[in-house]
């Protein structure tokens, strides 16, 4: 199983912004430090503001903001939020599933219980354990607090 790239961006999003939550943050600084685009950071930063976890501020001086706590972010939560398709095999989804085997196959249900066990770890992981030691993160600060942005 591999993450989207939109989970991939939705979490160094929210890693990028409990590392620097002294300061409101740009979605064009975080897209320059990961070498992403700013049109598809967009879209994930528009859908953070809307789940509550991060706060938008408009105008010459905006920027991002977590809106909770590092440990309120559960990362199982975030990645059911952005993921669109757990389904890991062709007969999980019974209208398109051609599989010969399917009726007497037990690889649909080991592959669940697989998936249910990989949720069930990120589920026990919040954003404050991926920021707990943030030296080995090599935190690059773009813009430093009080330098004039665009």
């Amino acid at each position: 199983m591999k993450l989207t790239a939109y989970t991939d961006y939705t979490l160094r999003t929210l890693i990028y912004l409990a590392l620097h939550r002294d300061r409101l943050v740009t979605i064009q600084e975080i897209a320059e430090l990961h070498t992403i685009s700013k049109s598809h950071l967009t879209k994930v930063v528009h859908q953070l503001g809307m789940s509550n976890m991060v706060e938008t501020v408009r105008g010459r001086h905006g920027g991002l903001k977590l809106n909770l706590e590092p440990r309120e972010i559960g990362i199982g939560a975030v990645v059911r939020s952005t993921e669109t398709d757990f389904d890991m095999a062709e007969c999980f989804d019974a209208e398109n599933n051609s599989c010969a085997y399917a009726k007497g196959c037990n690889l649909k249900g080991i592959l669940a219980a697989a998936t249910a066990a990989y949720l069930q770890v990120l589920d026990q992981v919040t954003l404050e354990d991926l920021i707990t030691k943030p030296s080995d993160l090599h935190v690059i600060n773009l813009y430093p607090p009080n330098s004039h942005r665009n």
